[in-house]
């Protein structure tokens, strides 16, 4: 796309084929038939309808379609409308078929649904952390291993807890072996992240949003997992798996602003033989410009201030705006030469099921 970027789309049918052709292409066409039946929705007098067609903002960037497909999977879920069952579990195929009955569900739970378009989805998926755990691994053979983590954006806290679980990155394997979580995404790609060395520890683990998700709280957990799209039994898997790890040990996780929160954590004592290290997931994209330009003078000030004895690193897995590939990406400072460059070390899946290791 010119100037601009596929998150730049604006124009609604525009931006309901791209978000509907993506869902394809990552295995979803579930999914894709629902986001394609919203165009209906847009054109009917429901409130959900007249939200849509009066939207404020960059209708993709603001995953405005895949926010009422949130809605509509929870109805669904928690058992308040089962009409489209047949939808999500690939029995009704036609697509004529698929907008008579999002239509249908729509103008029966019309105030239900339209404060679902308030937010954007809360899509917290466990399999993204194996890319940031690849990235740690590599960050280990070059800052002290022994690290400090914290996320934002970290919605529920799944990904805080990537501590207790276990994962297959091609050849490596690193974490608890009696772990209940076990992530294995396909490993593509030349070579594969080197194994853990000696000392290799996450020290602690905390994560900040602006809305955090209790996972203790069966509504808030059901409508985490409305955002998982119906065609992924894998990831469903994952998040009941997710919550019955918070039950026995709560994830670390605060209500706050995500530029706060780093300054909050970039100003504690850093101990020394310990890296603190900043990470996010498919999160970049919905904070203001003027958030993310704290946050990377924050993280680069920081920097400046780095040792061997304290380093500093960012590990991002975000969306290129041109491209929408999610992508990996390292900076780590320790008072060295060519401290805080950007080191792109994977493509990956958005979620999680397959990572493509890059030369570097």
């Amino acid at each position: 796309m010119s100037q601009g970027s596929i998150m730049a789309i604006e124009q609604f049918d525009a931006a309901i084929k791209w978000q509907a052709d993506h869902a394809e292409e990552a295995g979803a066409p579930r999914t894709a038939r629902i986001v394609r039946a919203l165009a209906k929705v847009r054109e009917s007098k429901t409130r959900v309808g007249h939200k849509m067609r009066n939207w404020p903002g960059l209708t993709l960037k603001d995953a405005m379609p895949l926010r009422i497909a949130g809605g509509l999977h929870f109805l669904q879920l928690c058992g308040a409308d089962g009409r489209l069952a047949p939808v999500y579990a690939g029995e009704i195929i036609d697509q004529g078929a698929v907008d008579a009955l999002v239509l249908q569900c729509v103008a029966a739970h019309d105030a239900a649904l339209v404060p679902w378009l308030d937010g954007p989805p809360q899509t917290n998926e466990a399999g993204r952390s194996a890319s940031i755990m690849a990235g740690l691994l590599w960050l280990a053979q070059r800052v002290t291993p022994r690290f400090e983590l914290f996320e934002i954006g970290a919605s529920a806290g799944v990904n805080t807890m990537m501590d207790r679980y276990r994962y297959g990155l091609g050849r490596t394997e690193v974490g608890p072996t009696e772990a209940p979580m076990r992530i294995e995404p396909q490993w593509r790609g030349n070579g594969a992240p080197p194994p853990a060395p000696c000392g290799f520890a996450i020290a602690s683990v905390k994560g900040c949003d602006v809305a955090p998700i209790d996972l203790s709280d069966p509504d808030a957990a059901m409508r985490l997992k409305a955002y998982v799209w119906p065609d992924a039994r894998a990831r469903m898997e994952r998040i009941d798996a997710a919550i019955a790890l918070a039950s026995e040990r709560a994830p670390n996780l605060v209500k706050r602003d995500a530029a706060d929160f780093v300054a909050e954590m970039l100003e504690r004592e850093q101990l020394k033989g310990t890296t603190r290290a900043l990470f996010h997931s498919i999160m970049w994209q919905y904070m203001p410009v003027p958030t993310q330009d704290r946050i990377t003078a924050l993280m680069e000030q920081a920097g400046a201030r780095a040792s061997p004895e304290r380093p500093v690193a960012w590990i991002s897995l975000e969306t290129d705006p041109e491209t929408f590939r999610h992508e990996l990406t390292v900076r780590h400072w320790n008072g060295k030469n060519g401290d805080g460059r950007t080191v792109k070390l994977a493509h990956a899946h958005p979620h999680g099921a397959w990572v493509e290791w890059l030369p570097h």
